[in-house]
């Protein structure tokens, strides 16, 4: 190095004493440049590699945000532009809210570092080695993850885009906790140069006992790196593999997954997706992402006795997740969609307050506060759960905005009929509670199908059954929200017949309730009611039903949730000689199970005689035919 030096000083001393004066000083000039710009190389291949520590702590102190700590900073070689250093004794605070101990300690670090690419802003420093690495990742119940830290601010905003190359790594543990998924890990990795990436560990998924194991080969020059990892235990399985663009490039990869669970909320525990719990599920499907995008192809697998197709794309735009795709069940049980926890609910529920016609499904969206999509969904087959239904099939497009869940158009087949509208679960202000706009309309049905039977029961009433619905309300479930809600229902029946006791009884006609024919039938002309709905609570407007021997017209209330019956009826014949009894009944019960009761006086000898003398007279008081078709297009629309 010395004669590198003296040699350029030689030459410029003589240039300079055969010089006039002015390129003299023009000379010293240079060679005090020439001398400087050696110096300075001189310097960076031989610089103390303690130089750098007090300025490196400072960096990563500010970088991560608490005082980060360097023991030694050693060179490998005296003389070199591309230094090998040597950093021991790491060690990076947890933040105060993660807890006692270290984020991060690392005995031992290797990096080389290309002096004159970092002066020229070009190059960055390379990680040759890392022996005795201690992670301690935290993410506490609130959400905030402790490693956020490590990457800065602009690596959190471009989170995967860079790779990590497979250096030498020894004796490395990561210890992960997550209150928030319920979930923590302790997983021992290692690479090497022939072995590749090997890691193994343990840990519990919602108090679920797993192990893992992940590994990847050597990193070849031109080639697309392939993992396999998996997560084994009693309770849940799954497996991943496939290709990243390089080592850890989770922004460029193509795997297959696959997933047994005990309930699939096992598995939202480790992808996050916002799943709830089912019945035991096998899945399995193709994954890319690429370019910002994750696309799901091939999705499918049971839940339960449920089986399933699907697809998915997936994209972040302005910071919000974008969704579309599609879902079609072959076969679909609805309490495959609730675990065993969620089915003992739903039953305890069920014998408290018996079996109601609206359902308790749940529509709260509070929590999706940055999705956004459209999924279309088909039921080709309902299958009976724990009791009858009367739902066939069924096809649904759900849009999501900003916390507005539109679900249009929407399709329910009945056993006999079928239900159509929209509904919209409006949640946008971030609210405890959603409203709930209803818009639906049933055609075609019958009074069997509603009661969860087939639609062609000989039950007592048969007859074609509308009805429609226009309601608003609030609440987490649907039920819930109907008995809050405001706006009215209509229902109807025409075409149909009934036993002609009963049509006698409607008119209080004791004569043909009793001594009618057991077998005969009598035409139902029409049968209407309507409510006026008042914060759940529904007012009778209209309630007719008309036969051509007898009509009955009622007033009072349903109440919602409980669909409770509160209703008052009054009978007439249509004919001046009917054995009439003078009085009201009470419809008492509830929608599902409606209880008729004829008060102990309304049935009383004298009553009875009474009717008797009416009738012989000829002044019994009689209705006339109801105007069925204006009932019916008032109520339901035609």
């Amino acid at each position: 190095m010395v004669s590198l030096v003296r040699s350029p000083v030689a030459l410029f001393s003589s240039m300079i004493r055969s010089s006039p004066r002015r390129t003299r000083i023009i000379g010293l000039a240079a060679a005090a440049l020439v001398l400087l710009l050696l110096a300075l190389l001189a310097l960076a291949a031989t610089f103390p590699a303690s130089w750098l520590k007090s300025a490196a702590e400072r960096r990563l102190s500010d970088r991560i945000g608490t005082r980060v700590s360097i023991g030694t900073l050693t060179r490998e070689s005296a003389v070199s532009f591309n230094p090998v250093i040597q950093v021991r004794d790491i060690r990076v605070p947890q933040p105060s809210w993660a807890g006692e101990g270290d984020l991060a300690r690392i005995q031992a670090l290797r990096l080389r570092l290309p002096v004159i690419g970092l002066l020229l802003g070009q190059r960055r420093p390379q990680l040759l080695s890392a022996r005795g690495v201690r992670l301690t990742l935290v993410r506490d119940e609130q959400r905030r993850k402790n490693w956020d830290a490590l990457g800065g601010k602009q690596d959190r905003d471009n989170r995967g885009g860079s790779e990590i190359p497979l250096v030498r790594l020894e004796n490395a543990v990561i210890d992960y906790r997550d209150a928030f998924q319920k979930r923590r890990f302790t997983l021992n990795l290692s690479v090497a140069p022939q072995q590749g990436l090997r890691g193994t560990g343990t840990g519990t998924v919602d108090g679920e006992p797993v192990t893992l194991q992940l590994t990847g080969p050597p990193m070849r020059a031109g080639k697309r790196w392939p993992f396999d990892a998996r997560i084994m235990g009693p309770a849940i399985t799954m497996h991943a593999r496939g290709t990243m663009a390089g080592p850890m490039r989770i922004d460029d990869m193509m795997f297959k997954v696959s997933a047994r669970a005990s309930t699939l909320k096992l598995v939202d525990r480790i992808i996050e997706a916002g799943l709830f719990g089912t019945r035991p599920v096998d899945i399995a499907a193709n994954v890319q992402r690429r370019n910002g995008v994750w696309t799901v192809a091939d999705l499918g697998g049971s839940v339960g006795r449920s089986r399933f197709t699907g697809a998915l794309t997936v994209r972040k735009v302005d910071g919000r997740t974008k969704l579309r795709g599609e879902a079609r069940f072959s076969q679909l049980d609805f309490d495959d969609l609730a675990d065993d926890e969620g089915n003992a609910q739903a039953v305890a529920l069920e014998r408290a307050q018996g079996q109601r016609l609206v359902p308790n499904t749940r529509v709260n969206i509070r929590k999706i506060a940055k999705t956004d999509g459209r999924i279309a969904l088909r039921v080709d087959r309902v299958l009976g759960g724990r009791r009858p239904s009367s739902l066939t099939n069924a096809s649904a497009v759900l849009h999501l905005d900003n916390r507005i869940l539109t679900i249009d158009p929407l399709r329910i087949g009945l056993t006999q009929g079928v239900m159509t509208g929209r509904a919209v679960v409006n949640q946008r202000d971030g609210q405890p509670k959603p409203t709930v706009t209803l818009a639906l309309d049933m055609r075609n049905s019958s009074i069997a199908a509603l009661a969860g039977g087939g639609g062609n029961s000989q039950g007592d009433v048969q007859g074609r059954v509308d009805a429609r619905a226009r309601l608003s309300g609030v609440g987490d479930t649907i039920r819930e929200a109907v008995g809050q809600s405001n706006g009215t229902i209509g229902a109807v029946t025409r075409g149909g017949s009934m036993p002609v006791r009963l049509a006698g009884l409607l008119g209080f006609d004791i004569g043909k309730g009793l001594f009618a024919d057991e077998d005969g039938r009598e035409i139902l002309r029409c049968g209407v009611v309507q409510l006026d709905m008042r914060r759940g609570r529904g007012i009778v407007r209209t309630l007719v039903v008309d036969t051509p021997v007898s009509q009955s017209r009622g007033t009072g209330t349903v109440s919602f949730p409980a669909e409770r019956l509160d209703l008052t009826l009054k009978g007439l014949a249509k004919s001046e000689h009917a054995l009439q009894l003078p009085g009201n009944a009470y419809l008492r019960g509830t929608l599902r199970n409606p209880e008729l009761v004829v008060p102990e006086e309304a049935r009383s000898f004298g009553n009875i005689l009474k009717a008797v003398g009416r009738a012989i007279g000829g002044r019994a008081e009689t209705a006339d035919h109801a105007k069925c078709a204006a009932l019916i297009a008032q109520t339901v629309g035609r």
